[in-house]
Parts: structure tokens; C-alpha cells; sequence
């Protein structure tokens, strides 16, 4: 049961914008020492330059057109 849900988990987490992951985690490990209104500056300024990816504009057409994104990685 266990085994079941971590490999489904991990599944989860292999579909996703490797780019995306990437500067999330990235974002996060930066972030947790910040004084907490400059973390959320920071993290604000992140997402909004995730948004100019390609991987992000990706993301928004493949669910307006109900279809898996095909990630570029980038």
C-alpha cells in the first residue's frame, strides 16, 4: 500500500514542467531564511516571471484546450 502511493506520488511529480519543479524548489530553499514580508516579495516576484516560461504558457493552453501538456522543459 505504501510502496503504491510513494510510486504514485513520484509519478505525479515526473509529469510536471521539469523547469517548473526546478524554480520552485529553488524559490523555496531561498525563501525559508527571509524575514517573512521579504520571502513573500521574493516568491511574489518568481511566480510572476514563472508566468513568462514556456512551460507556464504551456500549462495554461493545455488545460484551456483539455489536453496533457507536452513540457519543453524551459
Amino acid at each position: 500500500m505504501l510502496d503504491e502511493t510513494v510510486y504514485g506520488l513520484a509519478a505525479t511529480i515526473a509529469a510536471k514542467s521539469a523547469f517548473t519543479l526546478k524554480t520552485g524548489k529553488e524559490a523555496f530553499y531561498r525563501q525559508v531564511e527571509m524575514p517573512l514580508e521579504q520571502a513573500y516579495e521574493y516568491t511574489a516576484e518568481v511566480m510572476a516571471s514563472n508566468m513568462d516560461a514556456a512551460d507556464a504558457q504551456e500549462g495554461i493552453s493545455a488545460f484551456l484546450e483539455k489536453r496533457h501538456p507536452q513540457w519543453r522543459d524551459e
